[in-house]
């Protein structure tokens, strides 16, 4: 068996991978990563929270596994949370889980690894890593509900071949099930979904408590090209956005292009958010690429049929065969081949 580093948040699923690995026999030894005023924050909901490293570092006294707390709010305000905050001031909706995992969490996990003399890191993600004849590949998790390969579409094969990724081939189900059996102390704690430094989920307060600037008003363009109100500044919008617009209509209007450049929001109805092809760009290749594939514009969506077509400096175009709801600029597009992930990137525009 091998040495192997788990970044371990105090919720139920790092829990349950850290026993799981222990019981396949391997040496285990949990990481919690200080992110973003942990010292204040006493809210369990959150991953970042004092309270989830207090909570942690009591599963790994009860699994019997040594534990180590590592300071990286540096890092992750300015990799993580400027990215952020400056995304939405430009008009475009971003992915702080993609970012903490490219530049957070799987770095700095190896590098903790790197220094123990660990050959393995794992996390408590619903994912599965499998060789093959080109390398190691990314697989969704048996629990399509709980399937996280969105997320970690930025991954390389490197990184792949040194994870392992437990609950893959488990149900939340059964995870809560044995975190229960074990009296572990996330066993009941309610699932978090909401982003990890913004607990409420309020996130224009949180940009406008950094960036107070941010709050400039601009024009609400309307279908037909004309202003039919006034917007509390681009920051507070994202593309397919229905409440919170405050404009008199017949009907139901929609967010269907923040334009960043002239501070205007252009609303239309819903029709109008649907689209067929967007532009993807930062492409990261897990496997090879092919033309015909299922993809992804948000985690909660079920893949859709599409065609890949190659742009110049790497960029893809992604058409899909039925037009998309709302994919808004700054998400994620995520490609797949039946359950193996190609790779994904970051949505351009249309």
């Amino acid at each position: 068996m091998a040495k192997v580093i788990v970044g371990m948040s105090g919720g139920v699923d790092s829990s349950v991978a850290a026993h799981l690995l222990k019981e396949q026999g391997h040496e285990v030894t949990g990481v919690s990563f200080m992110l973003w005023e942990a010292r204040e924050r006493r809210d369990f909901r959150t991953c970042c929270s004092l309270e989830a490293i207090d909570g942690a570092a009591e599963t790994a006294r009860l699994l019997g596994i040594t534990h180590r707390v590592v300071d990286v709010r540096g890092d992750f305000i300015e990799k993580v949370i400027e990215p952020f905050v400056d995304a939405y001031i430009h008009g475009t909706t971003p992915n702080p889980c993609v970012l903490c995992n490219l530049h957070i969490k799987f770095p700095r996990l190896l590098k903790e690894a790197d220094q123990l003399g660990a050959e393995f890191v794992s996390t408590g993600h619903y994912a599965r890593v499998e060789g093959s004849e080109v390398g190691p590949l990314l697989k969704r998790g048996l629990d399509p509900v709980k399937d996280q390969t969105y997320f970690l579409y930025v991954l390389t094969r490197d990184i792949l071949g040194r994870l392992l990724f437990p609950l893959g081939y488990y149900t939340k189900d059964r995870v809560r099930v044995i975190a229960r059996g074990l009296d572990l102390p996330a066993a009941r704690r309610p699932e978090s979904v909401e982003i990890c430094f913004i607990p409420e989920g309020d996130y224009p307060s949180f940009i406008s408590g950094i960036a107070p600037e941010a709050e400039s008003p601009g024009p609400v363009i309307g279908p037909d090209g004309s202003r039919i109100g006034t917007h509390r500044g681009i920051f507070n919008y994202t593309v397919g956005q229905r409440r919170g617009l405050n404009v008199s209509s017949t009907e139901p209007l929609y967010v269907i292009r923040i334009d960043a450049e002239n501070n205007a929001i252009h609303v239309g109805p819903r029709e109008m958010a649907f689209q067929r092809e967007v532009l993807v760009k930062e492409v990261n290749w897990i496997a090879p690429p092919k033309e015909r594939v299922t993809a992804k514009i948000r985690s909660m969506m079920r893949d859709e049929p599409a065609v890949l077509v190659m742009e110049e400096q790497g960029s893809v175009r992604l058409v899909f065969d039925e037009p998309q709801w709302a994919p808004a600029p700054g998400q994620s597009a995520v490609f797949y081949s039946g359950d193996v992930v190609l790779g994904g990137g970051t949505i351009a525009g249309p």
